[in-house]
């Protein structure tokens, strides 16, 4: 099978047997896992002991070899074995009428080359764009290009659409003539990069879901862990939220919105992202009633929504219509000091948070337990999966109201549910969306000058880069509080958003201030991109985007899969762009 190797032991020693067992090299302070038992070859070197096993390939394996009497330890190794690779372990004396032991790894079969296929898909890519370059050059020739507008017709579509999260604009002077624009006009003055930004997050994040060609490094981490592209792309749509949250809502009160009219809006979206969630998570709604017995409550679009409302709700609370023009004793705080209170509520989340994960009372659990559970930590917490985090889902929600298979569950077989966007967890993704929305503010106090932005950006970047690796200390299991996507630990927080702070800077200096690219193709699916989250999980499992395969062992026909669904996206949500249909809540 896929990430899977035969290993097969030959044991030459008399008597007696061998016991074969395991621990991966993801696992931290694991249990080692018995694989096999190998009978002795009974004093016959031409009749050897043997058993097959099939070994993980995705990480690093230590092997260990006891002996079945006394159990004491013969050898141990450690080896990184390759994807359908054949391999021959031989246990034997070194000297006849010696208790010392040698175990030599043979390969009898080389492994195959599993990462062919990134290779291949990422030169076609690459073909796919120089066409699109060169394409784009002979449009720089007068009569192919008044050819071309001939044909397309293009019509405004900038000035009449909202994006569904907010419509970050950067005209948002109450002077400015509602009048229409053209189309050149107005493409000029939206925030391309938010809008690419999020895109580039959401066609990941749609990629990785649907499977990402089953390779092991576009799956989440099992427990604690470095950052890839997967741990990252929630928070990074969290953190662009929050930046539409601010321009947003600047611009309906300039607008002469009332925030009470607004106020409304914002529990209406929210309330919708939450329903939508919901009825995603569950998908049994296409073949029978939802049943309250096993339905799950918590879902990526659910945080969201309540995320939104507790952001928005915030920022609706102490934003002012004239807030640009605000002068502040420091004119380099002059995008905080004057949102002192929101600074305070946040914090005082923060110690919420803290409190609850490293002070509340776990039943058979230690306090502040931030671990897997499982056969983490050496088998001795086996239930207490995410410590406090998952205590409050399993007593407030109910354990068949939270997600059932946790990405712990496979590397550290754990058997209790846990859920990825339980209730603790929800009080970071605010603060996540609060870092998004300083950025948000940063854009407003800041208009039009380029150069202020980016450092701010930048200065923010090292802030959240130097709080990471103090709560880490630049380790992935020693540290204060560990990165973990699961438990959406402050740490995780601070280094997502350190990321995203020198994302946003690379998009916007990129896209809105030298031009230099247009943010296609992420920027069409960033317009429309509840309808393409939504639109992905709901068609997961129907054709075009997905089929039956000839060969579901094979990582080149999965990735051909994945990336041509998500590829589908791309192309619906520009087509859908070109005829002006955006779903927003």
């Amino acid at each position: 099978r896929m990430d899977q190797a035969l290993l097969l032991v030959r044991n030459e020693l008399p008597a007696p047997g061998l016991r074969l067992a395991a621990r991966s090299g993801s696992c931290h302070q694991c249990l080692y896992q018995f694989l096999a038992f190998v009978p002795p070859s009974n004093g016959s070197l031409t009749k050897p002991g043997t058993a097959s096993v099939m070994v993980d390939t995705q990480h690093p394996l230590t092997l260990m070899l006891n002996s079945s009497v006394g159990d004491r330890e013969l050898c141990k190794i450690q080896y990184h074995f390759g994807e359908f690779g054949n391999y021959s372990l031989v246990v034997k004396a070194l000297m006849a009428n010696t208790e010392t032991v040698s175990c030599e790894l043979i390969i009898n079969e080389g492994p195959i080359n599993s990462y062919l296929p990134i290779l291949f898909a990422f030169l076609v890519y690459m073909g796919i764009l120089a066409v699109l370059i060169v394409g784009r050059l002979f449009m720089k020739i007068d009569p192919v290009r008044n050819w071309v507008y001939k044909k397309l017709n293009p019509r405004e579509t900038d000035r009449l659409i909202n994006s569904e999260l907010g419509s970050p604009n950067t005209t948002d002077s109450i002077n400015c003539d509602p009048a229409p624009h053209s189309w050149s006009t107005a493409s000029r003055q939206r925030l391309h990069s938010l809008d690419t930004f999020r895109g580039l997050s959401l066609v990941i994040m749609v990629f990785v879901n649907y499977g990402g060609g089953k390779y092991w490094f576009f799956k989440h981490e099992s427990w604690n862990g470095k950052l890839h592209f997967p741990s990252a792309l929630f928070s990074r749509f969290v953190f662009i939220m929050g930046t539409s949250i601010a321009l947003s809502l600047s611009s309906m009160l300039r607008w002469g919105s009332s925030k009470w009219k607004v106020l409304r809006k914002i529990l209406w979206r929210s309330f919708l992202l939450i329903l939508l969630g919901i009825i995603v998570v569950n998908p049994n709604y296409c073949l029978k009633s939802l049943s309250w017995d096993n339905l799950r409550i918590p879902g990526v679009l659910q945080r969201l929504g309540f995320t939104y409302l507790v952001v928005a709700g915030l920022e609706l609370l102490f934003t002012r219509a004239d807030s640009g023009t605000w002068e502040a004793p420091y004119p380099a705080l002059q995008d905080i000091l004057p949102y002192w209170p929101q600074w305070i509520f946040i914090l005082m989340l923060e110690v919420i948070w803290l409190c609850l994960t490293f002070l509340l009372p776990v039943p058979d659990c230690p306090r502040g337990y931030l671990g897997p559970g499982g056969i983490g930590d050496f088998g001795k917490y086996p239930n207490c999966t995410g410590g406090a985090a998952g205590y409050i889902d399993r007593l407030l929600l109910g354990e068949n109201h939270i997600y059932q298979h946790p990405s712990s569950s496979v590397t550290y077989q754990t058997t209790m549910p846990y859920d990825p966007e339980g209730i603790l967890g929800t009080i970071n993704s605010i603060v996540m969306a609060f870092l998004g929305l300083q950025a948000g503010k940063i854009i407003l106090f800041y208009k039009d000058q380029h150069k202020q932005i980016m450092s701010r950006f930048v200065i923010w970047s090292i802030l959240m880069g130097i709080i990471s690796a103090i709560l880490t200390k630049c380790s992935k299991e020693e540290g204060f509080i560990p990165i973990n996507k699961n438990l959406w630990s402050i740490s995780y927080v601070t280094t997502t958003g350190c990321f995203a702070f020198i994302l946003l800077l690379l998009i916007y200096y990129l896209v809105d201030v030298k031009k230099l690219w247009s943010g296609a193709p992420f920027f069409y699916p960033g317009m429309n991109s509840i309808l393409v989250y939504i639109g992905h999980e709901v068609f997961e499992n129907y054709f075009p985007f997905k089929w039956k395969m000839q060969d579901s062992q094979s990582h080149a026909e999965h990735l051909t899969q994945n990336l041509t669904a998500t590829t589908l996206w791309v192309l619906i949500s520009y087509l859908l762009y070109r005829r002006r249909i955006f779903w927003k809540i």
